[in-house]
Formats: C-alpha cells, sequence, structure tokens
C-alpha cells in the first residue's frame, strides 16, 4: 500500500480552477496571472511583463484586469518614481478563497453562491462538477468526523 502524501494541495486542482473561473468570470491566464500577483504586495509594470511573456498573447489583460476591479494603482508615477500597482481587495479575496479550497476547504452548495449549482440552462459539465463537489465536500465532512480532536 501506498503512503499517502503529505502535500496533496493539487488533488483537487481541477475542481477548484473551475470554480473560481466560472464564479469570478476569469480566464485561465488571468487566474494565473492573479496568482502571481497574489504573493507580490507592490509590483511595477516590469514585474507584470516579465511574467506576462510565459502567457498567450493579449495586450490588454492589464487594462481588462484594472477595468474589472482585480488590479489597482497604488501610487502614482511621479517625476522618478514608477509607478506601483497592487492586486484588489476583491482579488485577494477570490485567490485566497482558492487557496482555501486547495487546502481542504469546502465548497458552498448554494445556488446564489456556487454557479454549478443553478439547475436552469447550464452546460452538462456544470452537473458533473456539482456531483462532484457534493463528493469532496462528502469526503471533508466525514474526516472531520473521524479526526480526534
Amino acid at each position: 500500500m501506498k503512503s499517502k502524501p503529505k502535500n496533496d494541495y493539487l488533488k483537487y486542482w481541477r475542481v477548484a480552477r473551475n470554480f473560481i473561473q466560472v464564479k469570478y468570470n476569469l480566464s485561465e491566464p488571468d487566474l494565473e496571472m492573479l496568482l502571481f500577483l497574489f504573493s507580490e504586495e507592490y509590483f511595477t509594470r516590469k514585474t507584470y511583463k516579465e511574467y506576462e511573456k510565459l502567457f498567450s498573447w493579449d495586450t490588454d489583460r492589464f487594462y481588462r484586469l484594472m477595468k474589472e476591479g482585480w488590479i489597482e494603482n497604488f501610487q502614482q508615477r511621479q517625476h522618478r518614481t514608477t509607478a506601483l500597482y497592487g492586486i484588489t481587495y476583491k482579488a485577494s479575496r477570490v485567490i485566497s478563497s482558492l487557496y482555501k479550497k486547495l487546502n481542504g476547504g469546502e465548497y458552498p452548495e448554494s445556488q446564489q453562491s456556487n454557479p454549478y449549482f443553478v439547475k436552469t440552462n447550464v452546460p452538462y459539465t456544470h452537473s458533473l462538477y456539482r456531483r462532484y463537489i457534493k463528493k469532496i465536500n462528502d469526503s471533508i465532512e466525514q474526516e472531520r468526523r473521524h479526526s480526534p480532536e
């Protein structure tokens, strides 16, 4: 019997990533960019552009993320100083929520909080994710019941 890995964070990466993407209408590259920026307290356009080179071509990504409220200008450019940017409170909450789910947190099962639980006019994949999310939540609940407190 093989041993269980200590760090099993990415086991449900696909479910967590898709949940965040659908709920907040983020593309995969946008989410990956926000994950990178989450660990940067403040960043310059140069830092942003260096990492952006790893992504598919999207010249509007930076301005779109600002317009949609994911990135904010923290310090305006003045004379010899460079403008500084940071992720918004909204972006910080979304990424923290993603990490919480990857660390074994439960997924919401209400229609208001989880787009996979809306049952009308949705793609078939939503019902697949809905069933799997219920399975994840059930296993989390069982672990909680069996763990010594």
